[in-house]
Order: structure tokens, then C-alpha cells, then sequence
């Protein structure tokens, strides 16, 4: 395979998509031309920062593919950690930056998402000055005593559990259409009626946990798809605090923390494993991604993979939202199952949603068919190749993989064919990198549970 003129070798190809260029694969080939170093570091909340030492060739005749690369580990910094401002040691790399993430570039949208995300203008400066890496991962979860709240606000559903001394003694989920609503007062309602529900089945309540689909900063919602139809003015009014006001308004000041629903699914991963080190990918409407290092500590990090590059192939499926192409969205979700159907020779309704597509393919999946095999098989071919990237990225030990797509028999085809290329084409990450379904002990303890465990009293 060649893409801006650097060849490399894909040994494990997935069967409906050829043309798949796994980003791992081009790094490689391309570091091993590079020899101009360049130093980059990523600006986030609270002045952490994300640092990168690495190379390009400074040449006319690879401008394409130093500019490509650039681009790529940029953006992949930016949802992998999140960040705002840019600091870049190489004139000709700061250049090509400035050309990509700002208003009306190819970055536009990370340009656009990130400054509001972190409410501060987008910046990219030239330094000799790398700032140094710094981190502040929290340790979160894991305790248990009390009687303790755990909320997990879903896109069709939320669920709140009471939870004694690391015991539910009430669960419940009820029906809701956060999505479509525009009135934040339907989802503060909602948030209330549910921590009073649980609150009923307990003598007190000492803490309370939010999982929730988002960007969360110091408990605060700075994006999340579950407001999507709320106008900016109302979000930034009623949204920005909702769960911090429901809380204190309902319990009085009493600790809180609100986390993204991928870290609490990493951590109930945690919890069920009794190891840390936990990558949870959890593949359904999006890819939805959470993490918890190696002490068992929520790192603050976005890990929004969805939009992190993984194929480099020019033609590359586009994600509607973002405008970009190659990123995981298209790749670990229903979407890719929906993809792939018609390249396996199964067609699907139009009228259908995306959900119902899935559920037909998984259908055929149940009756073994052939054709519904290949869909799952080049799906774990996929999933092989980036699992060995994020291993470079993260240096994860557990992988968890989760989500409707991962139900069924198909699951388990993808399971072992991300194994099997793993094990073929990426034998460094032998033992090191194990990937899994969940066990009955995580089903368990549950999204709710896990959140009900994030505050220390």
C-alpha cells in the first residue's frame, strides 16, 4: 500500500474492505524515513499538558506526507486528551497546523469544538519552549461504604441505583427522550425524580455519582449529545451545571462527582477484573471510550476515539458530524455494520433505523449466515489493527469491549479475529494487551453502581 508516497505492508486485510490502511502500519513506515525532529505539545484544562517528540522529513518532496502526518497526530492528540492551545518547536510544522485547525481549514470543526469545549479561543504558537508533560489523573471509584446514589443518564433511558455499603438495594430505569427535548428543565426534572426515587429506599444519602454521555470538566457538561436540541443560551444558562444544581438542590452539600459514561464503564471493568489498566470500548450508536490507568485513576483525559484517526485510505468513510474521514465512529458502531451489509450481499431497508439495520443483520448472525460472518470478521480485522494503536497510545492491559454490536455471535467473531490479528501482525503486544468480553460480575455491578462509587465521603 502507498499513501503520500509511503509505502507499506497490511498482512491481515479485512475481507469486505481491502482498501482499509491501518494508521498504526503508515506511522511506522513513516518514522522510518524521518529524521528531522519535531516536538509538539497539547494545552488542556488546568495547564496539563500532552507532549510529543517525533519526526518529520523537512523536505519539498515529502511535504504531503509530513503534513499528513502532522495533521493525524494532532487531531488524534486533541480526542484522545483534549486541549486548546498548540505548541510547536518546527516552522514548517507549525505552518501546515495553522493551515488545518483554524476557522474555514480541514480542522475546522476540531478547531471550533475544542475552543468551546474548554472556553478558550483555539491557539497554535512557534516555541523553541516545549513545556513539559503533566498529568492529573484522580483516583476515583472503588468506594463503597455509605449509602450512596449512582445515575447513569442514557439516550433512551436513565437508570439510578441506591447502593448500601457497595450493595444495590433499588434499581430502576425509566424511559426518556433527552435527545429530542430542547427544554433543560425536562432533563433537570428527570435527573431529580430519579435521585429522589433511590433516595426512598435508603436511611440518608452520603454521596452521589453521574455517569452521563460527554465532556465533563470539574463536574461541569461542556458538550454531550444528551442537550443536543438545547439552544446555547439555555445550555450555557441551565446545562453547563445540571447535574452540580440537581444534587445540591435536592441533598444539600454533600460530595458529587460527575464523570463520562466511558471512564465509569472502565472503572465498573475495574471493579469486576480487580485489575486496573482498563480500556472500555464500547461500540453501539458511537464508539464510546473510557479509561483508568495503570493506579486505577480516572486520567481527565476526553478519549473520545470516535474521532481519532484509524484508517488512512483517501477514500475513507466520512463521518457526518465531524466532517472528517477514517475515524473510529465509522469503524466500531453500528454504522459499520451498516456499511458493510451491502458489500456482503445483504441488503438492508431504507425505511429501517440504523438500530433496526443492526438488529437484521444480527438476526442472520443468529441463523449463521455466511454473508453476516464476513460483516463481524471485518469488523474484528479492524478492531485488531487499531487495538495494537491504542496499546501505542495508552499502554492499556485490558481491553473491554461492549455495546449492541458486540452482542450475540457476531461478538464473538470479532473477539477473536482482533485476537487473531494481534497475534499475526502485532506479536509485540503478545500477553501484554488482552482483550475481552465482560463477565457476568461486571454485568452485576453495572454502570450505576460503578457511578455510585466515584465519590470519597
Amino acid at each position: 500500500m502507498n499513501h503520500c508516497g509511503i509505502a507499506f505492508d497490511v498482512k491481515n486485510r479485512p475481507c469486505l474492505d481491502s482498501e482499509f490502511m491501518p494508521v498504526l502500519l503508515f506511522n511506522r513506515a513513516f518514522l522510518k524515513t524521518a529524521k528531522k525532529p519535531v516536538s509538539i505539545a497539547v494545552e488542556r484544562a488546568s495547564g496539563q499538558m500532552a507532549v510529543y517528540h517525533t519526526f518529520v522529513h523537512g523536505t519539498p518532496e515529502m511535504a504531503e506526507a509530513d503534513r499528513y502526518y502532522v495533521n493525524r497526530l494532532v487531531k488524534t492528540a486533541l480526542w484522545m486528551k483534549g486541549g486548546f492551545k498548540l505548541y510547536v518547536s518546527d516552522e514548517g510544522v507549525y505552518q501546515a497546523l495553522k493551515g488545518d485547525f483554524c476557522a474555514g481549514g480541514c480542522q475546522d470543526f476540531d478547531f471550533d469544538y475544542m475552543a468551546n469545549v474548554f472556553e478558550h479561543p483555539f491557539e497554535i504558537v512557534l516555541t523553541s519552549d516545549i513545556p513539559q508533560a503533566k498529568d492529573s489523573p484522580k483516583a476515583m471509584g472503588g468506594h463503597l461504604k455509605g449509602c450512596r446514589i449512582g445515575f447513569d443518564a442514557g439516550g433512551s433511558d436513565r437508570k439510578v441505583s441506591a447502593v448500601i455499603d457497595g450493595e444495590s438495594v433499588y434499581s430502576e430505569e425509566v424511559v426518556w427522550f433527552p435527545k429530542t427535548n430542547s427544554d433543560p428543565d425536562y432533563h433537570y426534572d428527570g435527573i431529580v425524580a430519579a435521585l429522589k426515587s433511590a433516595a426512598k429506599h435508603m436511611p440518608r444519602v452520603d454521596a452521589v455519582g453521574v455517569s452521563s454521555a460527554g465532556v465533563y470538566i470539574n463536574n461541569r457538561t461542556m458538550n454531550a449529545s444528551l442537550f443536543l436540541k438545547v439552544p446555547k443560551d439555555l445550555f450555557d444558562a441551565k446545562v453547563k451545571d445540571i447535574y452540580i444544581r440537581a444534587i445540591t438542590d435536592t441533598f444539600g452539600d454533600i460530595p458529587y462527582e460527575v464523570v463520562n459514561d466511558g471512564d465509569v464503564s472502565a472503572l465498573a471493568g475495574m471493579m469486576s477484573l480487580n485489575e486496573p489498566n482498563v480500556l472500555g470500548i464500547a461500540m453501539g450508536t458511537s464508539e464510546a471510550v473510557g479509561y483508568v490507568d495503570q493506579q486505577g485513576r480516572i486520567t481527565g483525559w476526553l478519549n473520545e476515539l470516535a474521532f481519532v484517526p484509524v484508517d488512512c485510505h483517501p477514500e475513507a468513510m466520512q463521518d457526518e458530524w465531524s466532517g472528517d474521514i477514517g475515524c473510529g465512529v465509522k469503524y466500531f458502531s453500528q454504522d459499520s455494520v451498516i456499511k458493510l451489509a451491502p458489500r456482503a450481499g445483504i441488503e438492508l431497508e431504507e425505511s429501517l433505523s440504523p438500530a433496526e439495520k443492526l438488529k437484521v443483520v444480527q438476526k442472520l448472525m443468529a441463523e449463521d449466515d455466511p454473508n453476516a460472518a464476513k460483516i463481524y470478521e471485518t469488523i474484528g480485522t479492524y478492531l485488531g489493527h487499531t487495538l495494537a494503536y491504542y496499546y501505542e497510545l495508552y499502554g492499556c492491559k485490558h481491553v473491554l469491549l461492549l455495546g449492541r454490536v458486540m452482542s450475540g455471535k457476531g461478538g464473538d467473531i470479532i473477539l477473536e479475529e482482533a485476537k487473531r490479528v494481534l497475534a499475526d501482525e502485532y506479536p509485540e503486544c503478545a500477553g501484554k494487551l488482552l482483550p475481552g468480553l465482560p463477565d457476568e460480575k461486571f454485568r452485576r455491578v453495572g454502570q450505576s453502581v460503578a457511578a455510585a462509587s466515584l465519590p470519597e465521603v
